[in-house]
């Protein structure tokens, strides 16, 4: 679902869960962080999406999906969000490239928020056992969302796919090529590789030993997006970007030091 950063640091939250002891959960610990969630929907006819993460001995981990309430979050419901005093509308794609009414609902928001002026932020979120034989769909619509961000943010394995290339160089490229925007490409413990105005460059991370990897993408965009807030994308120099790109390195990484994301993002205020 597509999340909505406000001017101020306010964040809106637009997503549609089960109508479920699961979904009235997300929506109360999302309202723990302080995220607006009026235009979280529940739907009694479908239960809340279910993502099984799977922990591996270095941290990595592995997903498994059973869809529900997501899919079925309408252009209507997305219609009724007031851009009004939005300053940035990010798109965390996962699910919303497969069929349902979220698919439609995507591209009026994005649309919309275009038309607006407003700046968008695109994370591609591929996850393999979501598409399967539908890679060809999803490299389509990253390319769409990609073409029209104002920053995007990808893992190195979401580059090569997308760019349909071989090696991170190939893939960088190709992105610097399509992309009009900024984009971060995330190497895990090497740093985030920026691309910005034509050109390159790596920013190192920080070291940390990793418990959990899981949420560490999100808390690099949302540090990012953070940062963000109020300032035009297309007036930010080298300078401006490396500060932001190394605090949402520490993000990332930070989570990765604790089970669990939720978890995790309690402590970010603290350790970055």
């Amino acid at each position: 679902a597509a999340a909505i950063g406000a001017l101020g640091g306010q964040v809106s939250l637009s997503a549609k869960v089960g109508n479920d002891p699961f979904g009235r959960q997300m929506i109360s610990v999302m309202q723990e962080f302080n995220v607006e969630t009026k235009h979280v929907h529940l739907d009694s006819k479908s239960f809340t999406t279910f993502a099984f993460v799977s922990l591996m001995l270095d941290g990595e981990r592995d997903f498994v999906f059973n869809r529900g309430a997501d899919a079925e979050l309408t252009e209507a419901e997305v219609a009724a969000i007031d851009l009004k005093g939005v300053n940035i509308v990010h798109f965390g794609s996962a699910t919303a490239f497969l069929s349902g009414p979220l698919n439609a609902a995507y591209y009026s928001l994005k649309d919309r928020a275009k038309k607006d002026g407003k700046s968008i932020s695109f994370d591609p979120n591929y996850r393999h056992l979501l598409f399967g034989d539908k890679i060809p769909t999803f490299i389509k619509q990253s390319l769409l969302f990609l073409k029209e961000a104002d920053f995007t943010k990808l893992s190195d394995e979401e580059a090569m796919l997308i760019t349909e290339t071989e090696t991170l160089e190939e893939a960088t490229e190709a992105l610097l090529a399509i992309c009009p925007g900024v984009f971060a490409i995330t190497l895990g413990k090497e740093g985030t590789l920026l691309g910005l105005a034509g050109k390159n460059y790596i920013i190192p991370s920080i070291p940390v030993k990793p418990v959990d990897t899981t949420g560490a993408g999100d808390a690099f965009v949302g540090a990012v997006l953070y940062q963000l807030d109020g300032l035009k994308i297309q007036d930010l120099d080298f300078a401006a970007w490396k500060k932001m790109v190394e605090n949402a390195n520490k993000a990332g990484a930070r989570t990765c030091e604790y089970l669990g994301a939720m978890e995790a993002f309690k402590h970010l205020n603290n350790s970055i």
